[in-house]
């Protein structure tokens, strides 16, 4: 059962977070690269605050984007900006999304993503808090996959297991946590592969974060997985 509202808690801890830990940045730090290939900690910054004034469109029923090179145009153009104008945005952004979010509506109701694709609107408020607390890590300023609570990372391992399920580039795998926790993945015919692991190491790979080092399979090395 999704509970959006236990959900939208967690984004404002999760953003509160996000925003102490910019904080301590300077200029030079937000310039410089992050953990995603072709992205300065600018790009990033400014994908979590776009990525919230989208999800406010996808609750209003509106497009999430203009279009996908508008998108990406944003992104550009945001990410040379100086530390207090992207913080200055990442909280505006954020207390915009929490409003739309806290407006009456039926949290039953489909809602369009990008690329056609719908889900409940019950489920925005766990996309935006995986957007932050990834992109929180993806920054590489000392909060790592270890340090995500657990709760929500073994609900997004939960949810990428779901979002490669019947992919037919992606084996079967049979998934482990150390300490508990399963899920399966991947094609749906033939005898799956045992994955097993810490979670914040499993929630890596899947994410595409990590290239499987830690964790123990028959299938070494393990694939990288299709982009999300």
């Amino acid at each position: 059962m999704i509970d959006h509202v236990h959900d939208l808690a967690a984004v404002r801890d999760a953003t509160e977070r996000l925003l102490a830990a910019v904080a301590r940045l300077d200029n030079a730090a937000v310039a410089a690269p992050s953990r995603l290939p072709g992205w300065s900690r600018g790009h990033v910054l400014a994908h979590v605050s776009r990525n919230a004034d989208a999800l406010v469109n996808v609750l209003a029923g509106r497009p999430m984007y203009a279009s996908a090179e508008l998108r990406d145009a944003d992104i550009e153009r945001d990410a040379p900006r100086a530390l207090d104008a992207q913080l200055t945005d990442l909280a505006e952004s954020s207390a915009r999304f929490l409003e739309q979010a806290a407006a009456p509506a039926d949290w039953s109701r489909t809602v369009t993503m990008r690329n056609g694709v719908t889900d409940s609107a019950s489920r925005i408020p766990f996309r935006r808090l995986a957007e932050v607390e990834l992109h929180h890590v993806d920054l590489g300023i000392g909060y790592e996959l270890e340090d995500l609570p657990a709760e929500f990372t073994d609900r997004y391992i939960a949810f990428l297991a779901r979002r490669f399920t019947g992919n037919p580039d992606v084996p079967a795998f049979a998934l482990t946590a150390t300490g508990g926790g399963r899920w399966t993945t991947g094609r749906t015919e033939g005898t799956p592969v045992a994955v097993t692991g810490p979670a914040p190491a499993l929630l890596g790979w899947l994410a595409g974060r990590r290239d499987g080092a830690g964790l123990h399979t028959d299938a070494n090395p393990l694939p990288a997985l299709p982009p999300l």
